[in-house]
């Protein structure tokens, strides 16, 4: 059996707090009343029926993202039609408050392990922008970045893992990929990497998991 040899994450959801999870930073940065975003996402699906939507794709996760950004814009009285407003508008004034504790532990456990380091993003920059990534010294940690914003391949297309795949240069087997979505999860099961279903609500786990493939101990 190929001993994997790279951890590949995604970002939003796996290296960054979902926005459902910061609605509080949000509400400060966007000087909303405390409160006042309540779609919860995957953490009560049974209250926001648009999660529940795109979970049954009926709609993409870009379209349920588009329409939260319309529906912030609206609160604050401006028309935004692109996600990267509402993320940057969000998030831009702490990028590291966002990161999770568990994400930069296990990065940092994995590359003084000599384990190499990817991510693969649907929209790393198109919804964040390029000045954030460059803002997050923990990326220079890893060794490539392949995100569809420039590439226009988004998972679970099978060229989107190919791609992160061979520009590791390695087995796929070889890879441990890490996703917050069971779709994308399904793609690299059939690209032939070995995978782990991120849950945002218990990231510890998901992260020791994924450590696991190494032979390395999430810690503490």
């Amino acid at each position: 059996m190929t001993h994997p040899q790279a951890l590949v994450l995604d970002f939003g959801g796996v290296i960054t707090r979902t926005l459902f999870e910061t609605h509080d930073l949000t509400e400060e940065a966007l000087e909303l009343p405390a409160g006042t975003l309540a779609w919860r996402g995957p953490f009560a699906p049974e209250t926001d029926s648009l999660w529940r939507a795109m979970q049954a794709d009926e709609i993409s996760e870009r379209d349920y993202w588009l329409a939260r950004t319309r529906e912030v814009g609206d609160l604050v009285g401006e028309d935004w039609e692109r996600m990267e407003t509402f993320v940057q508008r969000a998030r831009g004034a702490d990028p590291e408050a966002v990161i999770r504790p568990e994400a930069e532990r296990t990065i940092r456990v994995a590359h003084e392990a000599g384990v190499r380091l990817a991510i693969l993003s649907n929209e790393l920059d198109l919804f964040y922008g390029a000045e954030f990534r460059r803002r997050l010294p923990l990326l220079s940690l890893f060794d490539t970045i392949v995100d569809a914003t420039y590439t226009g391949i988004l998972k679970p297309d099978p060229r989107a893992y190919a791609s992160v795949i061979t520009t590791l240069g390695l087995p796929a087997a070889a890879c441990v990929f890490v996703d917050d979505q069971q779709r994308n999860i399904e793609g690299a099961t059939a690209a032939g990497m070995r995978t782990v279903h991120f849950d945002v609500g218990d990231p510890r786990e998901s992260y020791s998991e994924a450590l696991g493939h190494f032979d390395l101990a999430f810690e503490p």
